[in-house]
């Protein structure tokens, strides 16, 4: 039995040995978070009948909302409890502070390990969502875990976003098997597309006035900056005007693409996406991080956007120097 498979069988071990489950998840939740988390909920639902399993948030993405709904608990309910912690890699992002009142964590991410917050750490930098650890996971256990067609729903669709549509290059062929073993679960995937992809008037208004206005640098940074009194102007939320981020997708020659969203607080979300290149480790730069070629970053002053810019452009320009294939 090699290591993971050890803490496979001990992170089972401790679901069965409490009464109450709590999973928490980071703020502003993407696919793979809001997914993992009401996923795994199903599962120790369904396997577990005798026990109170909650799925905790205090915030809410707009688009995922067909998904499923979090649970509203009082804070004795913590008391003894075990907490489960999913798609958080550092501590500062788990939201709702309540997670400390638990008597043990679990984390459970696939962001590289920076903050070994858990009792229990399993972290798998290598798969491409939390989500398809959970479905490993699931099918792990056959004789002892089951789940529903929602929760199958769940998962896939968290494993769909967090891979951009199975692009990436951490898919692997056992991420196509995991999520072939939860598309044979038989939910609409019709639907689920249909709701991704979905956008109102006013929304698809806001996207036309970002092709039509976006700035590219020397070297291939594609960009634009909603405002909130541009977001105002067009009568869209700050989930709505986030989703355009890959509008700016397959310009040619534009490698790495930002949108930069301010929020009612006046913080500014920096949404990276980029092609060929990495990017976790510049956005981890300005306090920000995740993924190989999906990441984020937020501030407070508008001319962070600049030096933002400004190295990514630089990074855009070493990569094309150094790498041939690009487009």
């Amino acid at each position: 039995m090699n290591d993971y498979e050890a803490i496979k069988k001990q992170i089972l071990e401790k679901i069965k040995e409490y009464d109450t489950i709590i999973i928490h998840r980071h703020f502003s939740p993407d696919g793979d978070a809001l997914g993992s988390s009401l996923g795994l909920r199903d599962i120790l639902r369904q396997s577990f009948p005798n026990k109170k399993v909650y799925s905790i948030g205090t915030d809410e993405a707009d688009y995922l909302r067909f998904l499923g709904k979090e649970d509203n608990i009082n804070d004795n309910e913590y008391e003894g409890a075990l907490v489960i912690v999913l798609d958080t890699s550092t501590e500062k992002r788990i939201n709702d502070d309540r997670y400390k009142l638990g008597k043990e964590i679990i984390k459970i991410d696939h962001h590289i390990e920076t903050d070994p917050y858990g009792d229990i750490n399993y972290v798998l930098d290598d798969v491409a969502s939390t989500t398809l650890i959970i479905t490993d996971f699931l099918i792990s256990f056959p004789n002892e875990l089951k789940i529903s067609v929602e929760g199958a729903k769940q998962l896939y669709v968290g494993t769909v976003t967090d891979t951009g549509r199975f692009r990436f290059k951490n898919v692997s062929g056992y991420s196509l098997k995991l999520a072939g073993y939860l598309l044979d679960y038989g939910f609409d995937t019709e639907e689920i597309y249909s709701e991704l992809y979905m956008k109102d008037v006013k929304t698809l208004h806001l996207q036309g006035h970002v092709l039509r206005n976006f700035k590219m640098t020397e070297n291939g940074v594609s960009y634009i900056y909603l405002s909130r009194r541009l977001q105002n102007r067009f009568k869209v939320n700050v989930t709505e005007a986030s989703s355009l981020v890959n509008s700016l997708d397959g310009i040619e020659g534009s490698l790495i693409w930002i949108l930069f969203v301010q929020d009612e607080n006046g913080v500014i979300r920096a949404r990276i996406r980029s092609r060929f290149m990495s990017i976790n480790e510049f956005a981890m730069e300005f306090e920000g991080g995740g993924h190989a070629q999906a990441s984020g970053a937020k501030f407070t002053k508008k001319r962070q956007i600049k030096t933002m810019l400004k190295r990514a452009d630089e990074l855009i320009k070493e990569y094309k120097m150094n790498n041939k294939g690009w487009k």
